[in-house]
């Protein structure tokens, strides 16, 4: 890269960052650090998702994907997030809200017992900690492949931006990352416009692009219906299924998504943000996609060993200087965005979840304060943990969505059953377990023996998801019919001890509306978006890439 090349993108980079340290000079309470003080904007807290959805991992790892597999991999983007977006904004997270918790965690100990609060926390730690691990390898690629620095170099400055993040998320909490994303944003989707367009135009656009791909037998990629798992045998709406899973579960599950509507100054702000976000990643996101294969059709990158080089190549290959820092400053800014988003969510997991909880129930507001602070470092630190892991697969989406049947289905099952039927607080310790069960033996068939002791339809990754939700509901079923309904109104008994119970009495007033929407049209904005936002997603997968 240029010099001028290197001057956007520290100029564009720092200047968020030192704006995110500006920000966190006003935070004192553990419910500014933690929510903002519930006080956030729809369209701030919107910006924050679509730069905490759409980070380096996505950018690099979907391109990588797509030139492999086609592009399959929008159904997540489109149909999960819209799904996902809508069940968290409508459903799961106006339940946690108007109950004053801080995490989603806390409110399933009061559905299903601290046990589930406890195995929920660890959960979230791991399975955001190993999406830190992906962010890791496609910005180390994107260093060592576009940037061209040594290997040496390129580590120090991925530990350099986790540092720096950590920073100003540790010394501002929630309010300064959700409006440094917002500008990180905007970074993003100006790289991303960036390298789509010019990447398009060398390809000489769509219908060249259909005729390159069929003069090479591939023109299969361009469909979402024409993919049948990497074996061929499965039914392209088993794919559609696991990928609308996967976003469900990340909007829902997810933390870092949760805790910004949790910050929402109103109910009508958390509606309305969600699926702002959404509809932000979309566009983005199907451009990445389309990036895949478009590489597909460049003879110099038509036998790529690693797919996940794809990205960082094509930006060096047809960037000019200026336009080449842009993109660059892009892809950190989508980096940086959840690095910070990640911490600030994870350490909230950790101190009120695991510390407070079980550890040190009972000292002062701003002790606990500090021991947000300490561990939004520490969790950040995980990331590489999982490195060893990654380097294994094939392909970075591939070691993210190998994980997330495991885990994290078991507990999105369990999130939507608690919130929206009265199945028995018993039932959801035993849910997990059935659910997590099935998932690491699904896992060890799959992934780590070549004898394959399940069934190819009961264990392939696809078809996992589908049956964790199935085995995990199942298992909620039976032990809610034999041990009875919850009874109505159970949930609201529960209260915390000490700081836990304090800080959510010190949480400011719920606000249903904002000044400024009461009237009608204002009103039904959010479900008209959502609704909006669904028939898009539709016609996305089914219509348009179909």
């Amino acid at each position: 890269m240029s010099a001028l090349d290197w001057v956007i993108v520290l100029a564009l980079n720092g200047a968020v960052i030192a704006y995110g340290m500006f920000l966190a000079r006003g935070t004192r309470t553990s419910s500014d650090w933690f929510l903002g003080g519930r006080a956030l904007p729809w369209w701030a807290i919107g910006m924050s998702m679509f730069a905490t959805n759409v980070d380096s991992a996505d950018i690099v790892a979907v391109t990588g994907s797509t030139y492999n597999e086609g592009l399959h991999i929008v159904t997540v983007y489109a149909i999960g997030s819209a799904v996902g977006g809508v069940l968290a904004a409508f459903l799961v997270t106006p339940t946690i809200y108007r109950q004053g918790f801080y995490t989603n965690a806390e409110y399933l100990e009061a559905r299903f017992g601290p046990s589930v609060r406890l195995i929920s926390a660890v959960i979230q730690l791991q399975y955001r900690s190993s999406m830190l691990g992906l962010m890791i390898v496609s910005m180390h690629l994107l260093l060592t492949r576009l940037v061209q620095l040594d290997n040496a170099l390129a580590w120090m400055l991925i530990v350099l931006a986790v540092l720096f993040s950590g920073a100003y998320t540790a010394a501002g909490g929630l309010r300064s990352v959700v409006f440094t994303d917002a500008l990180q944003g905007v970074v993003m989707l100006i790289g991303g416009a960036v390298i789509f367009v010019t990447v398009f135009q060398a390809v000489g656009g769509w219908e060249s692009l259909t005729e390159k791909l069929r003069e090479v037998g591939r023109e299969d990629m361009l469909h979402v219906g024409r993919y049948r798992g990497a074996s061929g045998r499965l039914s392209p709406l088993v794919v559609v299924m696991g990928w609308s899973i996967i976003g469900a579960g990340y909007w829902t599950v997810n933390h870092t998504q949760t805790m910004r509507l949790m910050g929402a100054r109103s109910v009508w702000d958390m509606k309305l943000a969600a699926s702002f976000g959404v509809l932000v990643s979309l566009p983005i996101m199907v451009a990445c996609a389309c990036l895949g294969v478009l590489g597909r059709a460049i003879p110099a990158y038509a036998n790529l060993e690693n797919a996940d080089e794809l990205y960082p190549l094509m930006a060096n290959e047809y960037l000019e200087s200026g336009f080449k820092g842009v993109v660059v400053a892009g892809v950190v800014a989508a980096c940086v965005s959840t690095f910070d988003s990640m911490g600030s969510a994870l350490s909230a997991v950790f101190t009120r979840d695991i510390y407070a909880r079980f550890i040190r129930r009972d000292a002062s507001d701003s002790h606990y304060v500090l021991v947000g602070r300490v561990a939004t470092v520490g969790v950040l630190t995980l990331g590489f943990l999982y490195l060893p892991f990654i380097f294994m697969q094939e392909n970075m989406l591939k070691a993210f969505t190998t994980l997330i049947p495991v885990l994290v289905t078991p507990l999105f099952t369990i999130y939507l059953l608690g919130v929206a039927t009265r199945v028995h607080r018993a039932s959801g310790l035993v849910g997990l377990i059935v659910g997590s069960i099935y998932g690491f033996l699904a896992l060890i068939d799959r992934d780590f023996y070549d004898i394959d002791v399940l069934p190819f339809w009961f264990s392939e990754r696809w078809a996992a998801l589908g049956w964790s939700v199935l085995l995990t509901s199942i298992a909620v079923g039976v032990t809610t019919w034999l041990l009875g309904p919850l009874p109505r109104g159970a949930v609201m008994k529960f209260r915390e001890t000490g700081w836990l119970e304090r800080s959510r009495e010190a949480l400011p007033k719920i606000c249903e509306y904002p000044e400024g929407a009461q009237s009608r049209f204002a009103k039904s904005m959010p479900a008209t978006l959502a609704v909006f936002l669904l028939l898009v997603s539709v016609v996305t997968v089914f219509v348009i890439f179909w």
